[in-house]
């Protein structure tokens, strides 16, 4: 559900409220208060002048030539930003409708929980004008508080309510609905304040978003000691206060797809230990005892896995589901109405089917009825010209008996060619009405054949596209398998060449090792030699030092003259002499 929507609910009750004489208009004095309201509560720039130019040709009496709802959405919710306080929001519109409509005479229940009820209302109902709660919905929020009080629902008490709200009206306004659980019908044998501790239970839950609350022992971060604070979980945040009161929030732990839950080992005289790991920072968590730690853990977990899903909350994804599942049987019941008028419709045109066959029948038999007074008609005729020609011809009645009785003869072929008429006509309609029912399942199988010639086309056009496909794929992969088998034959090759060649470098490098062998013996054995020699001068009495050229700068004096060593040298000595003597 969006932002807009559950504004306009609100808004709804609100102007309703406003609308005393029912007949859909506000005058421009209360519309002015109650933008300016909106405006506050929802942190939107009022502008007076605006609604004044969107009124301005209606004066006088109450508003209603432009109507309120297009200032509403240009001016006041395409402004909206979610930087408000819902609650505040809801008061003030609550406010203005329950002044008007809550009767608390009857009521056993607070004007604050009433309004809890109100916004619990908001969230259930549709977005159908004017609102109402459907009967699956009215079962939901009752059997929710129900179990909220920790009572247990009866469902034939509800049956029995269903019954009697669908013998009126299959919904209740929001107002029967805080009257219904005001009074207690379905709270017996609860007192006030756990009617109220139930309500607001189920509040939380699907107006707050609180996925589960309640008391635990937390660890500092920093002093390290063990505090109890009421914990509130939400499904991106999971807050903690100092009592259930909330009046102080300590802290809370920000939720997001990388967080984790993890079960802890008793230690430090706790039990019930689990460790919740978010954006850098852990925090250890004690419980009362291990069905709230697995409880805690499995709804902590079912959050972060709501984000890591993008989903919304569980309670407003079952109301989603709830509404898909009443749309879809609400579709289904008028698809199955639709087809009840299309049977309805096939069967009244059966009937004046029937109804004109029996027209026809009706018509023939009195065709029939009619054929066969003419018939007697005529035979009396015959029989009044026989008698008269009787009596007029006395002298040749043998002749005339002849007559008769030939006449007799044709009489009765006459009659039966008549009978066996009407018997053809009888076989001629079943052979119609059988030619009919043949000609219409004919039809039938040939609109079938037609089909079915029709998918063997398609099929057939499917299958040699797929075999046309299978030939290219085939004719490449004999290709890329040549293409490939003339590689590998190259880089044989290259690889023999290779080897050849790294075994040539691997002769050299052994002759080379031998040449760097012997080069370094050489070079051992010299520097030995020239060690030794310079040892051997250096430990000569007079300190003497090979010839070379004199040195430009100032020379050092002994007791035989001037010195074989410079100063440096004289130095490293000493240096060399200290550590031989250390050592």
């Amino acid at each position: 559900m969006g932002l807009r929507e559950d504004l306009l609910k609100s808004i709804w009750h609100a102007f309703t409220a406003l609308d005393v004489d029912k007949s859909g208009k506000v005058s421009k004095s209360q519309l002015k208060v109650l933008s300016h309201n909106l405006c506050t509560v929802l942190n939107v720039p009022h502008d007076p002048v605006a609604l004044e130019e969107h009124f301005k040709d209606d004066d006088e009496g109450p508003v209603s030539n432009q109507g309120y709802m297009p200032y509403l959405n240009k001016f006041i919710l395409d402004k909206v930003q979610d930087n408000f306080n819902r609650l505040d929001f809801n008061r003030m519109c609550w406010t203005l409708c329950a002044r008007k409509n809550l009767t608390k005479n009857t009521l056993v229940i607070t004007d604050d929980d009433a309004f809890k009820i109100w916004c619990i209302f908001n969230f259930l109902t549709e977005d159908k004008y004017p609102l109402t709660l459907v009967t699956e919905e009215i079962e939901y929020l009752l059997r929710k508080l129900t179990e909220a009080m920790g009572g247990s629902w009866i469902e034939e008490k509800f049956e029995d309510y269903k019954i009697q709200l669908n013998a009126k009206q299959q919904c209740l306004s929001v107002w029967e609905i805080i009257e219904l659980i005001g009074t207690g019908h379905f709270s017996k044998g609860m007192d006030r304040q756990t009617l109220s501790m139930g309500i607001n239970e189920v509040f939380q839950e699907l107006i707050l978003d609180v996925l589960k609350q309640g008391y635990m022992m937390k660890k500092g971060h920093r002093r390290k000691n063990w505090t109890e604070r009421w914990f509130v979980l939400k499904p991106n945040v999971l807050s903690y206060f100092v009592n259930e009161n909330l009046t102080e929030k300590k802290g809370h732990v920000m939720l997001d797809s990388s967080c984790c839950v993890e079960s802890l080992p008793d230690k430090e005289g706790k039990k019930c230990l689990f460790l919740i790991k978010c954006s850098g920072k852990t925090f250890e968590i004690n419980a009362s005892d291990k069905k709230k730690k697995q409880e805690w853990i499995q709804a902590i977990q079912t959050a972060v896995n709501l984000l890591k899903q993008g989903l919304p909350a569980p309670h407003k994804e079952a109301r989603q589901k709830r509404k898909e599942l009443r749309q879809k049987l609400q579709a289904e019941q008028e698809a199955l109405e639709q087809r009840m008028k299309e049977l309805q419709t096939a069967n009244e045109s059966k009937q004046r089917e029937l109804e004109t066959m029996r027209k026809k029948l009706e018509e023939d038999a009195v065709s029939a009825a009619e054929e066969e007074r003419r018939r007697q008609q005529t035979q009396a005729e015959l029989q009044d010209r026989y008698r008269t020609d009787l009596e007029r011809e006395k002298m040749v009645r043998q002749q005339m008996e002849e007559e008769v009785a030939q006449k007799s003869s044709e009489l009765e072929q006459y009659l039966q060619r008549v009978r066996e008429l009407e018997d053809m006509y009888r076989r001629l309609e079943e052979s119609l009405e059988d030619e009919k029912q043949a000609r219409q399942d004919e039809e039938t199988v040939r609109k079938l054949q037609a089909r079915l010639l029709e998918e063997e086309a398609t099929k057939r056009a499917e299958l040699e596209h797929l075999h046309l496909q299978q030939q290219k794929a085939i004719s490449r992969t004999e290709a890329e398998k040549q293409e490939l088998e003339q590689q590998r034959i190259v880089k044989e090759q290259a690889l023999q060449a290779a080897m050849l060649q790294l075994d040539q470098l691997e002769s050299e490098r052994k002759e080379a090792l031998e040449q760097y062998g012997e080069v370094m013996k050489k070079l051992e054995n010299a520097a030995n030699k020239t060690r030794s020699w310079k040892d051997k001068v250096a430990q000569h009495e007079g300190l003497i030092r090979l010839i070379q050229p004199g040195s430009k700068g100032p020379q050092l004096i002994t007791n035989w003259g001037a010195a074989a060593f410079t100063e440096a040298e004289l130095n490293l000595r000493e240096k060399s002499w200290q550590e031989k003597k250390t050592q």
